[in-house]
């Protein structure tokens, strides 16, 4: 055991939580009844750990432990869609080994060429706008989703 390094670290990431889809109607002057023009919400941005290779220490993990990507925006009128949060990468050491747990069964992952990316939190799925929601009887639906919630995990 003498002379072994171990470079370990854990951080905590958090992916984007989806935007709210939007109930809008057209207004328009000479439209008497214009109907539902909701748009959707975007989705949230993921997070992504990267084999890099020109780093050679999880030394950048021990001031910075806690990474979140953007949310996804509302829904607009106009069947405007939502902006989609920006997705984060994470840049280890290629040769990094990621351990997770997942329903009780434990992974282990090797990042060993650079340029390797692993997905570690989705982003949550934006919702629908009431646009979605019309039908030959409910013409003028007056209901939009939520955007998904965002997930977070333990990393490295």
């Amino acid at each position: 055991m003498a002379g072994e390094l171990f470079d370990r670290a854990t951080i905590t990431v958090a992916s984007g939580g989806g935007g709210d889809g939007a109930a809008t109607f057209r207004r328009e002057k000479f439209v008497p009844r214009g109907g539902p023009n909701g748009g959707d919400g975007g989705r949230g941005g993921h997070v992504y750990l990267v084999a890099d290779g020109q780093l050679n220490t999880l030394l950048n993990f021990r001031y910075e432990r806690k990474f979140r990507a953007k949310d996804g925006g509302d829904g607009q009128k106009n069947k405007m869609y939502g902006k989609h949060g920006d997705d984060i990468e994470i840049a280890v050491p290629a040769g990094t080994v990621v351990r997770a747990t997942i329903n009780g069964v434990e992974y282990s992952i090797d990042l060993e060429r650079p340029g390797q990316r692993l997905l570690v939190a989705r982003g949550g799925k934006g919702g629908l706008g009431n646009v979605h929601f019309t039908t030959s009887v409910r013409q003028a639906p007056r209901i939009a989703e939520l955007g998904e919630p965002a997930k977070s995990a333990r990393s490295i």
